[in-house]
Parts: structure tokens; sequence; C-alpha cells
């Protein structure tokens, strides 16, 4: 190889290390458990920027709020349930749980994500005791695999989740949960995590942060959503993040939501 294309590519290496580094951090926003409270999602979808939404099946808004996201040009993923702690008596409807066979967890998951009007992608409702399970994870994983330009998202409710695991090794894109913004609903809590995230973003480069229609969440969003850009980070759509840079890091605050 010659001198001079010794230099070529080594000057191209530096205009592509140098563009790296001053790109802003990116901030992925999803607000998860819409379907339930008409007047709170639809609060939530007029949220300013490329916020994603996870609206749950079979909940009585979930078509509605759904067709409202996608009609506002916002993402909309499949808030899909899975089975929580073996002392949790709540039970969501279209839920997918241990019990099942193959052939019952395969019909579930096609009727919660045909109940979601322009899902792109599918993240998780809880699952605290089914994130643990490689071969239930395996199931969700190949029936996600089977329907073209679906992505996953790992909630991530449990250190001992395989999900995101098992989720690259059968080619899936898929990223996990950095940040829930609203572990509880006190205004000081999310103003907290909100600040946490950005800190997150600016070490990692990229963040991934959850949170719920609630009225504290919703009103420091509409307040803070703004200055992001200004503060020198840029909110992205999900999907931006999932398929160009899965998350390889550890050690997220874990909640039961």
């Amino acid at each position: 190889m010659t001198a001079r294309r010794l230099c070529a590519l080594a000057l191209l290496a530096l205009l592509a290390s140098g563009s790296a580094a001053t790109s802003p951090p990116r901030i992925s926003i999803i607000i998860d458990d819409l379907g339930y409270r008409f007047d709170a999602g639809q609060r939530a979808i007029k949220l300013p920027g490329p916020i994603s939404f996870a609206v749950l099946p079979g909940a009585p808004s979930t078509r509605a709020l759904a067709v409202m996201a996608f009609e506002s040009g916002k993402e909309v993923l499949l808030h899909l349930p899975l089975q929580a702690t073996p002392n949790d008596a709540i039970q969501e409807p279209l839920e997918i749980n241990l019990d099942m066979n193959r052939r019952e967890f395969g019909d579930t998951f096609d009727r919660a994500l045909t109940s979601v009007p322009h899902a792109i992608g599918v993240n998780s409702h809880r699952g605290s005791m089914l994130t643990r399970h490689p071969g239930h994870m395996q199931w969700l994983m190949d029936e996600i695999h089977a329907r073209e330009n679906l992505f996953f998202v790992d909630s991530f409710t449990t250190h001992q989740s395989v999900a995101l695991k098992i989720a690259h090794e059968t080619g899936v894109d898929a990223r996990k949960r950095d940040v829930f913004l609203d572990p509880d609903r006190e205004p000081e809590t999310v103003a907290r995590e909100f600040e946490r995230m950005k800190q997150l973003a600016l070490k990692r480069g990229s963040v991934v942060a959850i949170g719920h229609p609630y009225t504290a969440t919703l009103e420091l969003l509409e307040r803070e959503l703004p200055k992001l850009a200004d503060e020198g980070f840029e909110l992205v759509t999900i999907s931006v993040l999932v398929r160009r840079q899965p998350n390889v890091h550890t050690g997220n605050q874990v909640a039961e939501l």
C-alpha cells in the first residue's frame, strides 16, 4: 500500500472519529402502559418530540390510543404482558405465562400483536418471572423474528432476565431499559431519575428510559423535553437506538412495574 493511500485512510479515520466525538448523546423515552386511561394516554401522546408509546393489548382504549399515536407520527410498541412473580395476583389480558404450551404461547402472542395496530416492536410488561426462563424467551424471540421488522425492548424488571441475550442469539434487534423515570409517582423521584437519565446519556452516548402516563411524569416531560436540544442532547425514537446500537451495559436499576 502506498504512502499516499495510507495517509488518505488515516485522514478518513480521523474524520470519522471526530464526527463520533462531536455527536450529541442520544435519549430515547418510551411511555408504557397505555390502554386503560384514555385521557392520560391522550395527554402523553401530545408530548413534544419523538417519544415512543407502548400499548397494552386487550385494554379498553388500546386500539384508539395506538391509532392516535401513529397518526401523531409516534412509534407504537406492543407492551406485552409477561408473568411476574408467583405471589403477584394481578393478571393482564393476553398475558403470557409459564403454564402455556408452545401453541398457546404463539396464539396469545399473535392475538396481542393484532390488538395493537401499527406496532413496530415489542417491549415487556412486568415479566420478572417469565424473562428468567430461556425456553419461553426463545419462544418469544422466535415469534418476533418470524415477523419482519419487529424488534424487542426488555423493560428489565429483574437482573435475572435472559431476554436480551436470547434476542441477540436469535437475530432479533433488541435493547434493554436503562432508567425508569418513575419507580414511584413522587415529583421529586421523577426529577431525580430524569437527571440520572441525562448523566447516563453523557457517560454512555445513549440511553433508553421508560416512564408511565402518571401526572408527575407527564408534567415533568412537558416542561423538560423542549430543553434537551439546548442542553446538548438528541431525543430519538426507540427504533433508532435498537437498530443501530444494541445495549451492552449492565447495572440497571430493577423495578417491577
